[in-house]
């Protein structure tokens, strides 16, 4: 399963560059963010691959469910798809932007791919293995490496979000003492934590769980965790939440030793 999540996160990929390196269109979604023809050209990519290797599985992607196609029953075991996490990003011609790939089993991410296009880094993770990977021009794998999270260093460092940091994160990150901040967007901030460049990643603002699940998912793969305030493990298929949406996450910590 992790190798087609690879190949299908390398071919959205392709399709995230083919936009990206010409004018294009930016729309609104009823929330106000914006979305582009990338987000939902890589998200029929994927869908399509996922759909045809298990059609049994449901699929929960980003923009399926903001036009309302959503799953009647997940059952214990369904695929979460962001096919752009860091769409400001990318309108904004940055470059840590993701496609994002991972399976939920029992509200847990078993396995998990995040790929950057842009600066050519695939991570992947399933239950006892982490790896992150270089990929060339031409979106092909030239490299492989196991990865792990490490021990806390001295200042840690913290990584916070680019387009998304609140008071209650800054107030957080105090907390801590001294710190090395690292500022990044999407979902690479789990994967700096699972790669041992980073110890934390605190998020006190508000995330759907497309936009967390494949990083998680490499993370927890690594030897870290993700849990959320009460200190219970962030969990995935939350759905009829009296105080939120479906899917939405409620504030949470990443981090590694």
């Amino acid at each position: 399963m992790l190798d087609l999540f690879e190949r299908l996160a390398l071919e959205a990929g392709r399709e995230v560059m083919r936009v990206y390196h010409r004018d294009f269109a930016v729309d609104r979604k009823a929330d106000a963010s914006p979305v582009t023809e990338a987000d939902r050209g890589a998200e029929r990519i994927i869908l399509a691959g996922l759909r045809e290797a298990w059609p049994e599985i449901p699929c929960v992607a980003e923009e399926e469910v903001s036009a309302g196609i959503v799953p009647a029953d997940l059952g214990r075991e369904f695929f979460l798809i962001d096919p752009l996490d860091g769409t400001k990003e990318f309108v904004n011609r940055r470059t840590d932007f993701t496609v994002n790939i991972a399976l939920i089993r029992n509200g847990v991410p078993e396995a998990g791919v995040v790929f950057a296009p842009c600066t050519g880094k695939l991570y992947s993770g399933r239950p006892g293995r982490a790896e992150a990977m270089d990929v060339d021009a031409d979106c092909r794998i030239a490299a492989r490496r196991p990865i792990a999270v490490r021990a806390g260093n001295s200042p840690l460092a913290v990584v916070a979000s680019r387009s998304h940091n609140t008071p209650e994160t800054d107030a957080y990150i105090k907390s801590l003492g001294a710190t090395e901040i690292v500022s990044v967007g999407s979902s690479l901030k789990f994967c700096l934590v699972a790669g041992g460049e980073a110890d934390v990643y605190p998020r006190f603002g508000r995330t759907m769980e497309w936009d967390t699940a494949a990083g998680d998912a490499v993370l927890r793969a690594a030897g870290g965790t993700t849990v959320t305030l009460d200190g219970a493990p962030l969990a995935y298929g939350k759905r009829d939440q009296p105080h939120d949406s479906d899917f939405a996450n409620p504030h949470f910590i990443a981090r590694g030793r």
